[in-house]
Parts: structure tokens; sequence; C-alpha cells
């Protein structure tokens, strides 16, 4: 086990950790000990959040425990250590013939990280990354080694835990047999059609996302996804909604390289090199970055989308792009998608922390009437009631006493947020 001081930094370089030591346990009874005998701590994994939420006095970084994926074909299931990133996943599930139902748009981010703050891909059916979980091991907070299942009843409440309950160290997810997709990029979508067929355009591919800056006259790209039965064909239209089919790869942000993205032109290929935007050896999406991200019922769609628009002239400059997505509901507790069918309006902003701040707090107060739900690991600026949004949020406070009785991984994050009175400031 190694005690680091190292300044660290999330991976868009737009947050810095307050943690004056990281250390790096090489085994299980590591972590035990180190929960066991430290006061403020916190897992953190590949460091892909904007905000505090896996910060604390001293972190615990799960890199270097031990751990490989196995698959268990009879359940159809994979047993992966937490500090696994998806995209190595993905490689060793296609090796073996097997496949994700679904990833998020970054292959980058690490399994551990992305249930706990139920990080989501695109789907109208498709739910959370973490909806997938059937079962996980975590060291709680009195050093105990405690492994949940579908079975227990703490189960729906403990898979999204914000880092709150422990330190995870593995997790079972549900797999499937491999599959190829196809990817078809359009432009120019009329908002009308979006607006006024939402369910339709949302639905025109397995997973479609609509890019826009709110303040041009179209929606610049549509991004449609299309998984392919039995590896059939399947011919998509030169026009979609009114939009163009492109005839060149894109990206999603203007003016950066489309070969960080993944293959687009209607070309048949493996679901992982589909299902996410960004190719695992290249950077994601911009790199200096602000992400901020709510999540809403999606019978609201329209109307949100057309106040964003009022806010477009505002918006746009301080933009790199803005994508919007479905996400079904789940009944995981702490999930955005909790209990309701939801679209996602996530931002990528230009790395202005101020300039963030301020639109985001002109930005909010309009979105509030449709009772949004941000998401956990993105930058979020105004007071947020969390009780009213989160009906089982007086339940999950109760794991906590459970699960840490100490209040070891209690950081800031959480006694702003949910642990702290319900008002993030």
């Amino acid at each position: 086990m190694t005690d680091v001081a190292e300044p660290l930094q999330n991976w868009s370089g737009t947050y810095r950790y307050q943690a004056a030591k990281v250390h790096h346990p090489r085994a299980i009874s590591e972590v035990q000990l180190l929960v066991s005998s430290r006061g403020s701590l916190h897992a953190v994994g590949t460091r892909h959040s904007f905000n505090a939420i896996a910060d604390a006095t001293e972190l615990i970084s799960l890199a270097e425990l031990p751990g490989e994926a196995v698959i268990n074909t009879e359940n159809q299931t994979v047993t992966v250590p937490a500090r696994m990133r998806y995209g190595a996943l993905a490689v060793f599930l296609q090796e073996a013939g097997w496949a994700l139902s679904n990833m998020a748009s970054l292959p980058h981010i690490s399994i551990a990280g992305s249930v706990a703050t139920a990080t989501h891909g695109s789907g109208n059916r498709n739910p959370t990354l973490a909806s997938a979980v059937t079962a996980m091991t975590l060291v709680t907070g009195t050093g105990d080694l405690v492994h949940l299942d579908r079975d227990s009843a703490d189960f729906p409440g403990a898979v999204v835990h914000l880092g709150a309950l422990g330190v995870v160290t593995d997790l079972t997810l549900v797999i499937e047999p491999t599959f190829n997709a196809r990817q078809d990029v359009y432009q120019g979508l009329p908002w009308d059609a979006l607006t006024g067929s939402f369910e339709d355009v949302m639905s025109s591919g397995t997973s479609v996302s609509a890019i826009t800056d709110f303040a041009s006259d179209t929606v610049l790209l549509l991004w449609v996804k299309t998984r392919l039965i039995n590896d059939e064909s399947r011919d998509m239209p030169g026009e979609l909604f009114g939009a163009i089919g492109a005839t060149e790869q894109l990206h999603l942000t203007p003016g950066n390289d489309p070969l960080h993205c993944t293959p687009q032109l209607g070309e048949p290929g493996p679901w992982y090199e589909r299902i996410p935007h960004f190719l695992l050896g290249y950077n994601p999406s911009t790199g200096a970055e602000i992400q901020s991200e709510y999540l809403i019922d999606r019978r609201y769609a329209s109307q949100v989308i057309n106040t964003l628009r009022e806010f477009g002239p505002q918006i746009a400059p301080r933009l790199r792009s803005a994508e919007i997505r479905t996400v079904a509901a789940d009944d995981l507790w702490l999930s955005p998608a909790y209990g309701r069918d939801v679209f996602g309006v996530h931002f990528t902003w230009r790395p202005e922390g101020e300039a963030v701040n301020k639109i985001l707090g002109k930005i909010e107060p309009a979105l509030a009437p449709y009772e949004p739900r941000p998401h956990w690991g993105k930058v979020f600026s105004s007071n947020f009631e969390f009780e009213p949004l989160y009906p089982k949020l007086a339940d999950f406070a109760v794991l906590c006493e459970r699960y840490d009785p100490k209040g070891s991984f209690r950081n800031s994050y959480l006694a702003r947020t949910i642990l702290g009175g319900g008002v993030a400031a």
C-alpha cells in the first residue's frame, strides 16, 4: 500500500481535488485497514466527474487492486473489478463473443464510478448503466466486506450510492451475445420536427442523440445508432424528419477531429465501436471542458427545449456542444431516472467556470417547474431541494447511517446535497 501526496485534477483539468493524500492499496484487506483507521475518505476512479463528489481529506485509488473480469456463461453475467474501464471490458467481452446492451458516450470511464453516479447512454428503452448491475461487493465504513445482489433488500438503494456507502471492489453485470450496429449522422434537423415529434425522432434508432447549440436555426446533428438484428444490414434513408444524411465523418463539436469518433456513414461494426461516441484510443470529447446535465420527465421535452432555445444566444458563446438523449426509467433510489422515463440535456461548456456558473444561474430557475434532476457527477449551481426529487432519499440516509456509522465517506459534497439538509449551494 502506497501513500502518495500528489495533487490531482479531473480528466479535463477543470476540477482540482483538495485531498492531501492518495492511497493505492494492492489488496482488499488494505482497503479495509484504511477505512478502519482513517477519518475522511473517498474512493476515486478515472476522475471523470466535474465536481467534488469523489473528493475528501484522503482518497483511495482502485487502480492497483487485483482482479480480472470473469464471465459466467450460464447466468449471462460478467464480474469485473471496480477499477476496470468500460472500454477495456468491451474488448474483453467481444473477444469472448459477448456484449453489454448499452454504453455511455465515453468508453474511458470506470465501471464503479459510472454505476455510483447513474451515468447513462441513450435510448428510449435503455436505462442507466447501473441497471445492468446484478451484484456488488463493497468495503463499508466499518471495514466490513459486504456482498449485495438483487435479492438483497438494500440493493435498489445501494447501487447508485455516490460513494456514500463504502468502497466498491467488484460488480456483476448482465451481458448478452455480441451483436453489430451501425451509426448514421444527419444534419439540419428542423426544430419543429424535434419538438413536435420528439418520441418519434428519438425512437428512429436504438440510440439517438440530438446535437445543438440552442441558437442555430436547426438542430445541428442527429446521431442515430441502430442495432443490426442477426447482423443483417438495415437501410437508412438519406433524409430523416427533414434532416439530411451526412456524407463524411463528423465530430460532435465543430472543429474537432472526427478521427476520435466511432465510425459513421452506416458502416456496420461491433457494438462497442458504435454505441459510444468516442474511440477508447483517442482523447474523448474536447478535453478542456466543464459538463452539466439535467434529467427531466420525458413528457416535458418540447416545453424544455423551447425554453432553452430562448436562452440560445446566451448559451452558445459558452458552449462546445449540447446533447439531448433519452433514458428509460429504473428502480434505483438515487438514479435520475428513478420511477420515470426521462430525457437528458447535456452541456459541454468551455472551461470558463465563472461564466458557466452565471449561465446555469439563469437556466436552472427556468427549468425548475419541470423538476430537473442534475447528473450527480457534473456541475450544477442553483439551490436544489433533492428530497422532492428523490422519494427514497430519507431511506438512503438510513442506509448511510447503517453502512457508514462513523461518517467516514461523508464528504463536503454529500453534506451540501443529500446528507446535509437536502440543499446544494
